[in-house]
């Protein structure tokens, strides 16, 4: 009984009447400033989560988790051994023995530089994030020995389709009687990729393993073998046993060294952007620590004759923390509800926002990708409605221990 007084009380507090308007006011600004931050905090946490897995899936997708490379120029020349050793450590999946280099590729007056991957066509078909986005031709092409698969973003620059040829220029050219001439050879495109990730898309192309050490002078040898894990988390553990097993003439590098200036930003990025958007419900709940002491300062005489009446001081805090705290709640419940929805839907809503105002609100240039990514994490949003329930429970207690602690004789006298 006490309870569903105290209930029905602090529901009529939260609709107050014409004097009162100014109180209504500040407490909807508290519900949005709550529904708002949390809101955004579970949106901007999922697009980070979003990209985060989606630049490190096609980083991981695209090169192995870890990379031996020879240091020296003749590169490593009993590979197929190297192969078959790495094989038996439990935690490899899949090696592959890899020629890269840097290009410059030509055509029709257009130049620019690119990434050459020199490899087998059994390890390309392998690699499915290239596998299963060919937009145009095919890789059963790719055995002939001048063959080349490019992204669609470097076809489109040259405006080339499968059938169409391209020059590539070695950074080593050939010494002649008359000085070093450049070493040119022409590629025909068998099939164009879209992986969705610029750098990828625009500056990466395969060669066949045999015409790679053709062109790169390398025979009989690879200047790289690329090693695919069970789970890349493994890696931290097999690249110091590599290092110390294969010796001085190769360099052993895992996949978070090597990208551990994106691993460095994208982390401090995401707790900056929690801190800052956290700052957002704090500054709501302390709108609700005003609004609940205007009502508790114009809900004085009601309090008096309430604790005249019998109502004890505990029922009073009861009633002005559950005012409170139910703006929080409900907000924070809009919030998480709005928050998830938009997350589920963000590209179609980048779509329309770009459409709407005829901008480019996510640039491949500048982003990497090509889509707008989110990925929503249980634990993450477990956690932004705890941190929002916790700053508005507490931020309504203050003004409710005020109202227990009025003297109803006081409050009368100077009514």
């Amino acid at each position: 009984m006490a309870n569903t007084f105290v209930l029905k009380v602090a529901l009529r507090y939260l609709k107050p009447s014409h004097k009162e308007g100014f109180v209504s006011v500040i407490a909807g600004f508290s519900f949005l400033g709550i529904t708002l931050g949390v809101a955004t905090l579970i949106i901007v946490m999922s697009v980070m989560n979003g990209f985060r897995e989606d630049l490190f899936k096609r980083i991981l997708g695209f090169n192995g988790h870890i990379g031996i490379a020879s240091v020296y120029r003749e590169g490593i020349k009993d590979f197929d051994k190297l192969v078959t050793q790495l094989k038996k450590i439990p935690e490899i999946s899949t090696v592959t023995p890899v020629i890269e280099y840097q290009v410059m590729i030509t055509n029709k007056g257009v130049a620019s530089g690119a990434f050459v991957h020199g490899l087998r066509l059994q390890d390309l078909l392998n690699r499915k994030l290239v596998a299963d986005h060919i937009t145009h031709g095919t890789l059963e092409h790719f055995e002939r020995e001048n063959s080349i698969v490019i992204g669609k973003r470097l076809a489109e620059k040259y405006h080339v389709f499968p059938g169409d040829s391209l020059s590539l220029v070695a950074p080593e050219g050939t010494s002649t009687a008359f000085g070093t001439v450049p070493r040119i050879r022409r590629f025909q495109v068998v099939a164009i990729f879209d992986v969705g990730m610029k750098d990828y898309d625009g500056g990466v192309v395969f060669i066949p393993l045999e015409a790679a050490q053709n062109f790169f002078r390398l025979p009989e040898a690879v200047n790289g073998v690329e090693v695919f894990l069970n789970h890349p988390d493994q890696a931290l553990k097999v690249s110091p046993l590599l290092s110390r097993n294969l010796g001085p003439s190769v360099r052993v590098i895992d996949w978070q060294r090597a990208n551990s200036s994106f691993t460095t930003a994208l982390q401090v990025e995401r707790n900056v952007m929690f801190t800052i958007l956290t700052l957002i419900i704090l500054v709501a709940a302390f709108n609700i620590i005003s609004s609940l002491i205007m009502l508790v300062k114009d809900k004085t005489h009601d309090i008096a004759i309430l604790r005249t009446m019998g109502a004890s001081q505990s029922m009073i805090l009861k009633i002005f923390f559950l005012a409170g705290s139910l703006i929080g709640l409900i907000g924070t419940m809009m919030g998480t509800l709005l928050g998830l929805l938009i997350t589920a839907n963000i590209e179609t809503i980048r779509q329309w926002l770009e459409k709407l105002s005829g901008t480019q609100l996510f640039s491949a240039e500048v982003y990497f990708l090509t889509t707008l990514p989110s990925k929503v994490n249980p634990y993450e949003v477990i956690t932004v409605v705890s941190v929002a329930l916790l700053l508005v429970f507490l931020a309504s207690l203050y003004p409710s221990w005020r109202a227990a602690r009025l003297d109803p004789v006081e409050a009368l006298r100077y009514e």
